[in-house]
């Protein structure tokens, strides 16, 4: 059984390397076709042709497409994600500089919505078959279906601009410098702007957690030990909570890995309706500016975010249920 749930990883981890060479040449070959000119920034009028092919062996732009892959591959291994050619600057230093900010959405709106998640999917769980439930279940597959930039603006005109009961943008009031990542997590000002799209987000991420709990639970209450527990006169109540929410919660929590890909990837929508300072916005920037290696390195860091929680969901499942392994031996032998 060790050996399939081995084999399993490792099929598994060779895939996510396929796809993360995959994304990397897509994203690659993508930027390069594009339109637009990434040295347009820096040309002047009075350039002349010999300073234009200076800038342009600068930035490595007048080698062969196939010489700027290779040299991107192996940069990529490396860890090298190039530099800017807007910033003129380290891709690694800017994303590096923006993950905290999109880290701490993504976890910030997750904890919320799987907290949400959990309570709303047993309470749904236990009114089966009434109307609440169904209105329930409609309301929370609508939350899937709005668009995230609707609802953020929807916040913005009725909490931040109507009500102005909170700022709209950025990750501090204007004229504020935090020393350090300590003063500005333990800084009222900082959760404040914080709030608005933390809701955003977890108005959208909270639906798989709701569901998916709503659907384990109804599977365990049918079990023999529930109607055992309902024999011996346990309440209602306490069979929901002590036993068939507890064992509800494995494939919740399983899921959750992916929950945190699904939420950095919609941080992009989120972080330009908010301003929010983070690696969605430093992608759309860089996507105007034509800046290749920053919009590629971006790009790839929320990919290989994705990815690897894809591969850890993979393997958690592979090791919390033994039928995987086995199925994985089988096929190979």
């Amino acid at each position: 059984m060790r050996r399939g749930v081995m084999l399993y990883i490792g099929s598994r981890l060779l895939q996510s390397l396929l796809v993360l060479w995959a994304i990397a040449t897509i994203l690659f070959f993508l930027f390069r076709l594009a339109p637009g000119d990434p040295t347009v920034a820096y040309l002047d009028p009075s350039f002349t042709e010999e300073q234009e092919q200076a800038l342009r062996a600068r930035f490595g732009l007048d080698r062969p497409l196939h010489e700027q892959y290779a040299i991107y591959l192996l940069n990529l291994v490396r860890g090298d994600l190039g530099d800017s050619f807007f910033y003129s600057k380290s891709v690694a230093h800017l994303v590096m500089e923006m993950l905290p900010n999109t880290l701490y959405l993504s976890f910030a709106s997750l904890f919320l919505a799987y907290v949400i998640g959990v309570i709303g999917g047993v309470v749904l769980a236990s009114i089966r078959g009434q109307i609440a439930e169904k209105i329930g279940i409609t309301f929370t597959l609508m939350t899937r279906a709005a668009p995230e930039f609707w609802v953020g603006m929807f916040l913005l005109a009725v909490f931040a601009f109507e009500l102005r009961w909170l700022p709209s943008s950025g990750t501090s009031s204007p004229g504020t410098i935090y020393k350090s990542e300590w003063q500005k997590l333990t800084s009222r000002d900082f959760w404040e702007h914080m709030i608005l799209p933390t809701a955003t987000l977890a108005f959208y991420l909270h639906g798989l957690p709701l569901l998916l709990m709503r659907s384990s639970m109804l599977e365990i209450l049918d079990q023999d030990f529930i109607t055992m527990g309902r024999l011996i006169g346990y309440s209602r109540w306490r069979l929901m909570l002590r036993h068939a929410a507890r064992n509800a919660l494995l494939p919740v929590l399983t899921a959750l890995t992916l929950g945190i890909g699904y939420s950095v990837g919609g941080n992009v929508v989120v972080e330009n309706v908010f301003g929010w300072p983070g690696l969605g916005r430093l992608l759309v920037r860089a996507v105007s500016a034509s800046d290749y290696p920053v919009a590629q390195g971006a790009f790839f860091v929320i990919a290989l975010i994705i990815v690897v929680l894809n591969f850890v969901a993979d393997v958690l499942y592979g090791l919390l249920d033994p039928r995987v392994g086995a199925s994985e031996q089988a096929r190979i032998s």
